[in-house]
C-alpha cells in the first residue's frame, strides 16, 4: 500500500513539473519572440517612421478620425494600427517600443486564437506545441515587431477566421453555454472583421469571403457558409468597420476617391505604386515567412492528399487550413503590387497545419518523426551558418568581420544542431524539439541584442539629437536634407519632429545638410565643402562652407571610424 501511495504521489509529482515546464517554455517564447526588445533599433525603411507619425499627431492634435502626415490627410491605410498606436503613446509615451507594442499584442492575440482552434479540433498537445512554434517563425517575429498595420490585420482576420470555423460546424460544441450559441459566434465573427476592415481595407472581405467560399467549393457544404451571413454577424461588422469610413468620408470628401480607388484598386490592379514583383513572388515569401518549420510542408502535403482520398469528417477541417493560404497565396499572387506583408494572414493556419501533424507523429510514435527531427536540425545549422555570412552586407560597430556576436550565433546553432541530430537519433524526439526551441529563443534574444548595437548604421534615430549635442551651433531650423533616401528622409522627419525640407543646388544654401554618407564628396562639386561634420553612420550631417582644402569630423557610433564612408 505504502508504495503504491509513494508511485502515485511520484506520478502526481512528475505531472506538475511536466506542466510546469510548459508554461515557463511557452510564457518565455510569446515574451521573446513578440515584445522582448521592441525599442532595439529605430524605425526602419519609410513606413515606420510615417506610421508613427501619424499616431503620433493623433495624440497631439486629438483628432482620432482624420489620419495626417505632415498636417495633410494620409489615406494610404485605415485607422485601426493608428488607434493603437496613439493609445500606445499615452500609456508608455512616444517611443519605437511604444509604436510597436499593437503589432506584439496582435500577434499574441492570432497565435491565442489559433491556438484555441487547434486546442478545441486536434487536443492539448497541438495547442502546446503550436504556442511554441507559431511565435518561432521569421513572420511572425518580424512582423509583430513592426510599427505598421500587417500584423493587426493579419491577427483581426485569424480571429474572424476561427469564429468562422465555429459558424461553418467545424469545432465541436464544448457546451450548451451562452459563449457556444450561434448569436455570440456571430458576433464575434462580424466584430472581428470589422476590425480587419479597419486595419486594412476591403481586402480582409475578399480574403474571409473567399476562403469559405472555396472551402465550401470543395466539401459541397453552401448551406453552412449561410451562417456567416447571421444578421446579428452583418449588424455587428456594419457597427464596428462603418462609423470610422462614414465620419472619415463625411470630414474629407476626397476619402474614398483616394483610399478606395487609388490606394486600393489601382494598388492592385495596375504597378502604379512600383512593388513589382513576379507572380512567384509569394511562394518563397511564405517559406521563409514559417522558417524554421518549413521542412514540415512535405510531410503535412503528403498526409493531406492522402486523406483528400478518404475524406474523413476531420478532413473538412483541414481542407478549411489549406482554403485560407491557399486563397490569399493566389489573391495577392495576381496582385500588381507585392509587398511581403501581405501573405501575413496564410501563416497562423498554415503553422496549425504543420503543428497537428508534428503532434500526430509524436503522439503515434510515428517511424518518421526521427528524419522530421534531422530535416529540422538541418534547417537550424542553416541558419546558424547564414548569421556570419548575413552580418558581411550589415554596418557593424566593429572593425571585425564578421562581427563577433555573429560567430557567436553560429556556434551556438552548430552545437544545438548536433545536440537535437544526437537526441533524434536516440529517439528521444520531445526533447530534441525542447532543445530547439530553446536554442532558437536564445538566438532571437542575441539577435536582437546585436541589432541595437548595429541601429546606428541602420537608422537616423540618434542623427537629430546627437547633433545637437555634439555641435552646439547646430538648429533645425537651418538644416535641409540632400538626395536622401526615402527611408532615411522619413526617419529624420520623425526624430527631428520637424518637416525638413529637400535642399537643390542654386538654391541658398542651409547652414546645415544631412546627406547620405556615400554622396558627402558630391557637395563639393557645387561649390561647398564641409569643415565641419558629423557621421552617425547612416547618414553625415555637414556644416556648409565655401570649398576648403582641409576637413574636419566627428563621429557617432563607431569611434575606429572618423572618416565619412
Amino acid at each position: 500500500m505504502t508504495q503504491t501511495d509513494n508511485s502515485a504521489v511520484a506520478s502526481h509529482s512528475n505531472l506538475t513539473a511536466a506542466r510546469l515546464a510548459w508554461v515557463v517554455l511557452i510564457l518565455a517564447t510569446l515574451y521573446i519572440c513578440y515584445f522582448h526588445n521592441l525599442g532595439a533599433i529605430g524605425f526602419v525603411g519609410p513606413d515606420e517612421p510615417r506610421y508613427a507619425w501619424i499616431a503620433r499627431d493623433m495624440v497631439e492634435t486629438g483628432d482620432w478620425v482624420t489620419p495626417r502626415l505632415y498636417g495633410k490627410p494620409w489615406f494610404e491605410k485605415p485607422v485601426l494600427y493608428y488607434w493603437g498606436a496613439a493609445l500606445s503613446f499615452r500609456l508608455f509615451g512616444v517611443s519605437e517600443a511604444a509604436a510597436r507594442f499593437p503589432s506584439a499584442l496582435a500577434a499574441l492575440f492570432a497565435t491565442l486564437s489559433i491556438a484555441w482552434l487547434g486546442w478545441r479540433t486536434c487536443g492539448a498537445e497541438t495547442a502546446r506545441w503550436l504556442l511554441l512554434l507559431l511565435p518561432t517563425t521569421v513572420g511572425m517575429i518580424g512582423f509583430s515587431h513592426a510599427a505598421a498595420p500587417d500584423m493587426p490585420f493579419a491577427a483581426m482576420l485569424t480571429l474572424a477566421m476561427v469564429f468562422a470555423a465555429r459558424l461553418l460546424g467545424l469545432v465541436p460544441r464544448s457546451s450548451t453555454s451562452f459563449t457556444s450559441s450561434t448569436s455570440f459566434i456571430s458576433f464575434f465573427f462580424g466584430f472581428f472583421l470589422g476590425l480587419a476592415v479597419l486595419a486594412k481595407g476591403p481586402a480582409a472581405i475578399i480574403l474571409a469571403g473567399g476562403n469559405i467560399l472555396l472551402w465550401a467549393a470543395f466539401t459541397k457544404r453552401w448551406r453552412d457558409t449561410l451562417r456567416c451571413l447571421h444578421p446579428i454577424a452583418i449588424a455587428s461588422f456594419c457597427l464596428t468597420a462603418l462609423p470610422w469610413y462614414i465620419l472619415c468620408a463625411h470630414r474629407n470628401p476626397d476619402f474614398f476617391r483616394v483610399f478606395i480607388i487609388e490606394h486600393n484598386f489601382k494598388r492592385y490592379l495596375t504597378p502604379e505604386f512600383q512593388h513589382i514583383q513576379p507572380f512567384w513572388f509569394y511562394v518563397p515569401v511564405t517559406l521563409v515567412a514559417i522558417f524554421p518549420w518549413t521542412i514540415l510542408l512535405i510531410p503535412v502535403a503528403r498526409k493531406f492528399f492522402e486523406e483528400d482520398k478518404r475524406r474523413t469528417p476531420e478532413f473538412a477541417l483541414e481542407l478549411f487550413l489549406v482554403c485560407s493560404p491557399a486563397f490569399a497565396l493566389f489573391f495577392f499572387s495576381i496582385s500588381k503590387s507585392k509587398l511581403p506583408g501581405y501573405i501575413l494572414p496564410a501563416i497562423p493556419p498554415l503553422v496549425l497545419l504543420l503543428t497537428e501533424y508534428l503532434a500526430a507523429a509524436i503522439r503515434n510514435n510515428s517511424k518518421s518523426q526521427r528524419w522530421v527531427i534531422l530535416a529540422l536540425a538541418v534547417c537550424l545549422a542553416v541558419m546558424g551558418f547564414a548569421f556570419p555570412a548575413a552580418s558581411q552586407r550589415l554596418p557593424s560597430y566593429t572593425d571585425i568581420r564578421p562581427a563577433p556576436e555573429a560567430m557567436q550565433l553560429a556556434v551556438l546553432a552548430v552545437l544545438a544542431t548536433a545536440a537535437i541530430v544526437l537526441l533524434g537519433m536516440l529517439r528521444r524526439i520531445r526533447l530534441a524539439l525542447f532543445t530547439m526551441i530553446i536554442c532558437l529563443l536564445l538566438l532571437i534574444a542575441k539577435i536582437d541584442n546585436f541589432i541595437a548595437k548595429i541601429d546606428p548604421g541602420l537608422t537616423a534615430r540618434a542623427a537629430p539629437t546627437e547633433a545637437s549635442r555634439l555641435s552646439p551651433d547646430f538648429a533645425l531650423q537651418n538644416s535641409s536634407t540632400w538626395q536622401l533616401n526615402r527611408s532615411l528622409f522619413y526617419q529624420l522627419n520623425f526624430y527631428a519632429h520637424s518637416v525638413m525640407g529637400e535642399w537643390k543646388p542654386g538654391e541658398p544654401k542651409p547652414e546645415w545638410l544631412f546627406v547620405e554618407p556615400k554622396r558627402e564628396a558630391e557637395v563639393r562639386t557645387f561649390g561647398y565643402a564641409c569643415p565641419q561634420y558629423i557621421v552617425f553612420p547612416a547618414v553625415v550631417l555637414c556644416r556648409l562652407t565655401p570649398s576648403v582644402d582641409r576637413l574636419s569630423g566627428s563621429s557617432y557610433g563607431n569611434s575606429g571610424d572618423r572618416q565619412p564612408r
